[in-house]
């Protein structure tokens, strides 16, 4: 007799499979966010570097490093390095803004790509007291005020970069958003 009912699971976890990679956004290649960062009012969404464990120390303070989740070796050698590739590749930031948490500022200041401002309208609210909804708010309008010159780059956490897109990113990894006619912002690509 066959075994329907494995064969019928795997079905439904392959249909579901499929299901979820098309409800994702389309990614462009590389090459296209890499285009896009070349020109006036481009909004970059980049999730801090690697930062070994998942949100922070209970009792954190968020004005004392020493208290918090940061940045390891790789996680510098990361943001040094994604820094050097912007530069190589011409992107000019106009505004490069950060989460005011240590492992922003620290990704934020090894681009190396200008100065830098703590912005809490991109500040972590995984297991904050603030509302996610008004720190997601804060910064829909800083980037929807973002005209350039330049490239706006925010260098924020995961949570807010899925609480903005949609979608989940890696350490160090940049979303490229474009606006469009009506106000709205389209993902056109992604980099690591």
């Amino acid at each position: 007799m066959p075994h329907r009912l494995p064969h019928r699971r795997v079905l439904v976890l392959l249909l579901a499979a499929a299901g979820a990679l098309a409800a994702l956004p389309a990614h462009a290649d590389p090459q296209a966010a890499l285009a896009a960062l070349r020109e006036p009012g481009t909004v970059v969404l980049m999730r801090h570097a690697r930062a070994p464990g998942v949100g922070d120390p209970a009792g954190f303070k968020l004005g004392d490093c020493s208290t918090q989740r940061n940045l390891n070796d790789e996680g510098r050698a990361d943001a040094r390095a994604a820094g050097q590739r912007l530069r190589a590749a011409g992107v000019k930031v106009g505004k490069l803004l950060s989460s005011p948490w240590c492992r922003c500022l620290e990704t934020a200041r090894l681009l190396d790509l200008g100065p830098v401002v703590a912005d809490p309208a991109f500040g972590s609210t995984f297991r904050s007291e603030t509302s996610s909804d008004d720190v997601t708010a804060a910064a829909r309008r800083v980037i929807a005020d973002w005209r350039g010159p330049g490239v706006l780059l925010a260098v924020t956490h995961q949570v807010n970069i899925q609480a903005l897109t949609g979608r989940s990113t890696s350490s160090g990894e940049m979303i490229v958003l474009k606006r469009q006619a009506d106000g709205g912002l389209r993902e056109v690509g992604a980099l690591e």
